[in-house]
């Protein structure tokens, strides 16, 4: 048919498919040419173009022909006139037009009269469309692929497409991804070639032509099936691999429904026969342990068993994958199925192999998040993450810290400032009054109101100007912005140091003296193990500090830790205790890494081993550790060397970021400390403390050599002796613990505090009665809560104290009491004695 000359800016091509859509019409009877009559002129053109675009959205022309011949149905009459264009054929060659005059292209073609089809949101083709699950930006994105990759690829989305129709069942249950490949929706892959080599020589076997992929999560052995389609597509394969698909399988889908006996089996026969048939097929099956004990009801098969002869005879070829555990719980238990599979080990990526990859990544990142990524934050974030992030591998691990800082750093760019939050929250509130006084009609307080209104308006305008002209077009992620990340989820604090931790790492020791009084030595060491830690000027590979604390009992050993943990760790649950005392038996060295597969309680996890895995940035406290069984001491040798536990399924977690203090009492049971407290006054405190120090050490360091193996007395960063603790420093802990009840007080009463004096001559009394030389300060803590606490406590139950008054605390020598006074006008005196109290203390 010959076509008016204002058509001759069409190309050949287009001006057939106007000819093929009248003959359409006129085939089917309509008296018009509508546009879903062109649609089936480009169906029917048999183009590359065309069965490419359809092939990648896994569907063929003829199908989507026939979908929308039915939809159109037949005319009654025959025509006796030759079909014309209607109102909606011509609006959609204009919309090609347009398109073609965008593009400062001087001929209508193809692909624009496709895009001004896909426009048409309600039209009948895209009904017909959208009823085989393809959307218009779908299909957009697609044509735009395909018209970008030249005549090449179309090729083989062709070929593609016919392979794709030979296998309708597995279709069904699996994904292509060479298909996937051509459109350019892979991640790319950099390096695995030694791996990517060793899969191409077992998949050119004659038989037994199945490799299996075998490595930790994350470390991209799907990836690797991946690269295979991707280089399947680029021509970087042998030539009997040119013509292949990889065809993942998804076991799952091909289950789910099966609940008859045989349905299962009927389906994966099916989709066998498929794969078999299709020479040019190889199967990709993720997490291929799934394929044992996946059966579809009582009494069916699992599909290893109906896989395993077409593997052994090589009938196809497949790529299995699974973690090094799955392969040897469910691959390794079943000889008949490990030896068709030839494994390739995936080893963990490199911290450069991962720097490599997020390279070829970046690209992807930055055009999703908006963003831009620095070679800082790169490096950054291969390294921090194989330094800090445990239980994960690389390069999976590192990929997910730059996804989500970029993440943040758009999310943090779309939030608005408080200040203009704080606006708007204003101007919805006056908006709100002024229509509620309107409708009142209070006409002159709802002007005020509007003039309100505008004002804020005015205002928001301008702070939101300044906002979007002030913000960065692309925030940049850098080293910072990874290590924040890392910090969130770890809780170790990785990033640069601000002004008021510097200062209180600085002055650390001062701020754990403000709760351990005296033991200088040992307060020193732990500061400095911090300090060291916090500056990167430590070894990495073992624990921050790792300390043998000893000395008598109730000298500030646990109370050391614990004020470590508040001060450092700012949170008391970041201290992880255990008593020693319940790991007496070598059964209850198990309890702290966890119960050996096969016995009673082996799905349960270590409490040791738990604790920290949770709670990586920490202080690990073993308390009393002579108590414990010498199978807890092999532990610590692999805490305090590698700095890393292995549990008993095999999990390893890292102690690096943990400060070990071991205490113990060893070697000081039989020390006469009677007079350690109150020596001559002759004697200088300085020269008292040290006499006693080295006193308790010749004592204890033989025992210690005695109770524990040369091996891990020698893999401690410090033995630290506490000495006994002085008058002076008893002095200062009930100065302590007075501050303690004063703040019970204030949280008594809130409206008025309650002010509490202390006389130094009640002071006397209190360490007088509270010291006992073989419980140090822990019976001057029961001391000062049975005579000062219980005192008060029962002043104000009876009423003697109120809001606001102040209360003083005396000793009474002569009857060895102690009595309190408030300067009141409602209070009375109290007194209550207390010398039946510091008898019955003295007679236990």
């Amino acid at each position: 048919m010959k076509q008016p000359k204002k058509y001759s800016n069409y190309t050949p091509e287009l001006r057939q498919v106007l000819a093929l859509a009248r003959e359409e019409a006129i085939r089917l009877c309509h008296r018009s040419v509508g546009s879903a009559h062109l649609f089936l002129g480009l169906l029917k053109l048999n183009n590359p173009l065309i069965e490419a675009l359809f092939a990648s959205m896994h569907t063929s022309p003829y199908r989507v022909a026939q979908t929308l011949e039915f939809v159109l149905g037949f005319g009654h009459k025959a025509l006796i006139s030759t079909p014309a264009l209607n109102p909606s054929a011509r609006a959609t060659l204009k919309r090609a037009e347009e398109e073609a005059l965008l593009e400062n292209e001087e001929l209508v073609s193809l692909e624009h009269l496709l895009r001004a089809i896909f426009v048409d949101q309600d039209s009948t083709t895209m009904g017909v469309l959208n009823t085989m699950d393809i959307s218009a930006d779908a299909a957009q994105k697609q044509l735009k692929q395909l018209t970008n990759k030249g005549y090449d690829n179309l090729q083989f989305a062709v070929r593609f497409q016919a392979f794709y129709d030979e296998t309708p069942l597995l279709n069904e249950y699996s994904h292509d991804l060479t298909m996937d490949a051509l459109m350019e929706e892979l991640e790319p892959v950099v390096g695995r070639e030694v791996q990517i080599e060793r899969m191409l020589q077992i998949l050119a076997r004659r038989s037994k032509n199945n490799p299996i992929l075998i490595g930790q999560p994350g470390v991209g052995k799907t990836a690797l099936a991946e690269a295979l389609a991707t280089r399947i597509i680029e021509g970087q394969v042998p030539d009997e691999f040119r013509q292949c698909r990889v065809v993942g399988l998804d076991v799952a889908s091909l289950v789910a429904g099966t609940k008859l006996r045989g349905d299962f089996e009927h389906r994966l026969r099916g989709v066998m026969r498929e794969v078999a048939a299709a020479k040019n097929l190889i199967l990709f099956i993720d997490e291929v342990h799934t394929l044992v004990q996946s059966a579809g009801g009582e009494g069916s098969l699992d599909a290893a068993n109906l896989f395993k002869p077409l593997l052994a005879r090589g009938e196809f070829r497949c790529i299995g994958a699974t973690t090094m555990e799955e392969y040897r719980r469910h691959i390794e238990a079943d000889p008949a199925l490990e030896r068709r599979f030839q494994p390739v080990i995936v080893p963990e990526a490199t911290i450069d192999e991962t720097i490599a990859c997020l390279r070829t990544l970046r690209p992807r990142y930055e055009t999703f998040h908006e963003v831009n990524i620095t070679d800082a934050a790169i490096e950054s974030a291969a390294q921090l993450s194989k330094r800090y992030i445990q239980g994960r591998f690389l390069p999976d691990k590192a990929i997910d810290l730059v996804d989500e800082a970029c993440a943040r750093a758009r999310v943090k760019r779309s939030l608005p400032p408080q200040g203009i939050q704080h606006l708007r929250d204003q101007l919805a509130i006056t908006t709100r009054e002024k229509n509620y006084v309107i409708s009142q009609q209070d006409f002159h307080k709802g002007l005020v109101l509007l003039k309100r209104e505008q004002e804020l308006r005015g205002e928001l305008w301008l702070a939101e100007q300044s906002w979007m002209a002030d913000g960065e077009a692309y925030p940049t992620i850098d080293e910072e912005a990874i290590a924040h990340i890392v910090s969130s989820w770890t809780g170790i604090p990785v990033t640069r140091l601000t002004t008021s931790e510097r200062r209180m790492l600085l002055s650390l020791e001062n701020e754990l003296h403000k709760r351990v009084v005296g033991q200088h030595e040992a307060v020193q060491a732990v500061a400095r193990a911090v300090r060291r830690a916090r500056s990167s000027m430590h070894d990495g590979r073992r624990p921050i500090g790792s300390f043998l604390f000893v000395g008598p009992t109730g000298v500030g050993k646990t109370e050391l830790a614990r004020a470590l943990a508040e001060t450092i760790f700012t949170d008391n649950k970041a201290l992880i205790r255990f008593d020693m005392s319940e790991f007496m038996e070598s059964h209850h060295a198990s309890r702290l890494i966890g119960t050996p597969v096969g016995y009673a309680g082996s799905d349960q996890p270590g409490q040791l081993v738990e604790a920290v895995r949770r709670q990586p940035y920490s202080v690990v406290l073993f308390d009393e550790i002579e108590k414990a069984h010498p199978k807890v001491f092999d532990l610590l040798l692999q805490i305090l060397d590698d700095g890393v536990l292995t549990d008993a399924h095999g999990q390893s977690v890292s102690f690096r970021d943990t400060i070990i203090i071991l205490t113990s009492n060893a070697g000081v049971e039989q020390l006469s400390t009677g007079s350690m407290a109150f020596t001559p006054r002759q004697k200088n405190a300085q020269v008292r403390q040290q006499e006693d120090t080295e006193r308790i050490r010749q004592r204890v360091l033989p025992a210690l050599k005695g109770m524990f193996r040369p091996e891990l007395l020698n893999r401690f960063d410090d033995i630290i002796v506490f000495h006994s603790l002085t008058r002076e420093h008893l002095n200062q802990i009930v100065d302590m613990m007075i501050q303690q009840t004063q703040s019970r007080l204030n949280e008594r009463f809130t409206a008025l505090p309650v002010t509490l004096t202390v006389t130094p001559q009640a002071r006397h009394f209190l360490v007088q009665h509270g010291y006992d030389a073989s419980y140090g300060a822990r019976q001057l803590r029961r001391t000062i809560q049975s005579l000062l606490n219980d005192l008060l406590a029962e002043a104000i139950l009876r009423g003697a104290i109120e809001e606001g008054d102040q209360v003083t605390v005396d000793s009474d020598s002569e009857n060895g009491t102690l009595v309190i006074e408030q300067e009141s006008a409602v209070a009375a005196l109290a007194t209550i004695e207390a010398s039946s109290i510091v008898a019955k203390i003295h007679a236990a």
